[in-house]
Order: structure tokens, then sequence, then C-alpha cells
């Protein structure tokens, strides 16, 4: 996740400064501003603006709460106003989920959560693991062994902190999840060490 303590070979994460995608955005977005002088634009029109040159839709798998696969759809990229995320999320989800944070090791509600269900994204409702998949690494996160679907997250290269890590998200908000790690159990060896403040648990 954001902070890996080696020492051990567990991770923890810590707060990122905002991304730097969203901090040229929002400067781009100022300066126009001001180049117009200061006429207010709509939510709407920021939040395109900041989608940029992203696809407008992306496919994903839909799944039950109890873990059964329902189809591949093709759906719209949920894009949204720094503001519209902060009116709908908790300041520790919207930290951890739109400004690749972290919520402290041991702290998050869905690190006991054994229920047979289905972890989604807190932000856009996306099905993202499947509680099959949960396990006890130890390490104070959420872990799984594998997405429910690997059309659901994407992977990207973290090199934040001098450090070379894999970061998760979803793939239909763009929401941070958390990272994975080569030091999970089998099948797969992986660990997807998520932030409980990311997901939301539906039970089956």
């Amino acid at each position: 996740m954001s902070r890996t303590l080696a020492i051990h070979g567990m991770s923890a994460e810590a707060p990122r400064l905002p991304e730097r995608r969203g901090f040229l955005a929002s400067s781009t977005l100022a300066l126009a501003a001001l180049a117009l002088g200061c006429t207010r634009r709509s939510e709407a029109a920021i939040a395109a603006a900041d989608a940029g040159t992203r696809p407008a839709t992306v496919s994903i798998v839909e799944f039950s709460n109890a873990g059964k696969r329902l189809q591949a759809v093709r759906v719209p990229r949920v894009v949204k106003t720094d503001a519209a995320w902060r009116r709908q999320l908790s300041p520790l989800a919207y930290g951890v989920t739109r400004k690749a944070g972290t919520e402290r090791a041991f702290t998050g509600p869905l690190l006991t959560e054994h229920r047979k269900g289905v972890f989604r994204c807190i932000c856009c409702d996306t099905a993202l693991y499947d509680s099959a998949t949960k396990f006890e690494s130890g390490t104070g996160w959420p872990s799984f062994w594998r997405p429910i679907a690997r059309e659901n997250v994407v992977e990207e290269r973290d090199r934040s902190f001098g450090m070379l890590r894999t970061a998760i998200s979803c793939a239909r908000c763009d929401a941070h999840l958390g990272h994975v790690f080569d030091d999970g159990p089998k099948p797969t060896g992986l660990r997807y060490c998520m932030n409980s403040a990311a997901l939301r648990f539906a039970a089956a």
C-alpha cells in the first residue's frame, strides 16, 4: 500500500499528497477561470474536463451479492467533481479513494468481516472482491488473493516513496483501493491489500 515497512515484509500506508493528475487538472481549471474573468463553470463541465481523453465507457462484469457472475456489460465511466466526491464520501473514504491515502492498520471495520458476500466499491458500487477469496494476512488491512473479475480493477505502477509497487483502482470510477503484492497464498500467490474505507460489504 502507500508506504511499505520492508523490515518485516508487511505494508503500511500513509496519506499521500494529491495525485499529480488531479493537481494539474485543478491548476489548469483555475487558470482558465482567471482568463475568462473568473466565470463560474458547472460541476458537470468541470467533471467532463477532468475526464480528459479517457473512454466515456468501460467494460466490467456484474455480480450478485452472493458472488454469482451475472453478465459482462459496458457502462458509463463514473466521473464527478472533487466537490461532488466530498459530498458523497466520508472524509476517510474521500482521502483514500480520491487522494490515494490510507486508513491506519487494524482500524478498518471490514478487516474482520467474514460473512459470505461481495465487497463493492464505496464510490460506484462495482463488485471488486468475493468473500471466498478473503484471507487473514496479518497486515492490518482486508486481503484477498484475487479480484472478483480482472475487468473490474485496474493495475498501475506506483513509484511513490522511492519504491516500485502496483496500485489497484476501480475500473469504473478510478477509486484508489490499495496495492497488490506477491506474498499471498495459493492458488495465485498474490495479496490484494485493500482499504476498508474504499469498500462496501454486501452480504449474500
